[in-house]
């Protein structure tokens, strides 16, 4: 993992809750989820805006 070991990781913890807090924590780590959990779906559907030309209907019938 990038060569990152468990001091390395100890450290950028402790200046994330310093520089945060540690009451602000959860919501980055739930905001941070949902949005790799987005990202995934995003990937996984088709295209939901669908621009596919439609043949025009004749009004004269």
């Amino acid at each position: 993992m990038f060569g990152l070991g468990i001091p390395e990781l100890l450290i950028i913890l402790v200046i994330v809750v310093l520089l945060f807090g540690a009451g602000k924590l959860p919501q980055i780590g739930s905001g941070l989820g949902e949005g790799i959990r987005n990202f995934k779906k995003s990937m996984k559907e088709k295209n939901e805006i669908d621009v596919t030309p439609t043949k025009p209907e004749n009004k004269d019938k």
